[in-house]
């Protein structure tokens, strides 16, 4: 769980601009986005191989 506490005299734009930093860091985000709905685990392991795939393809080209 990201947090952060709000120095003194920081105005609040500074603080939130430094939460979302940590939030972005720490996957936060990621993790909520990927976890928001349900995927059928054959629908993951279909995703995952296509990742593989496209990285494995992106690899070759160099």
């Amino acid at each position: 769980m990201a947090k952060t506490v709000v120095r003194k005299n920081e105005s609040f734009d500074d603080a939130l601009r430094r939460f979302k930093r940590t939030v972005s860091r720490s996957g936060t985000l990621q993790e909520y986005r990927k976890r928001e709905f349900y995927e059928k685990p054959s629908v993951k392991k279909k995703l995952k191989s296509e990742a593989a795939r496209k990285r494995k393809a992106k690899k070759k080209r160099y």
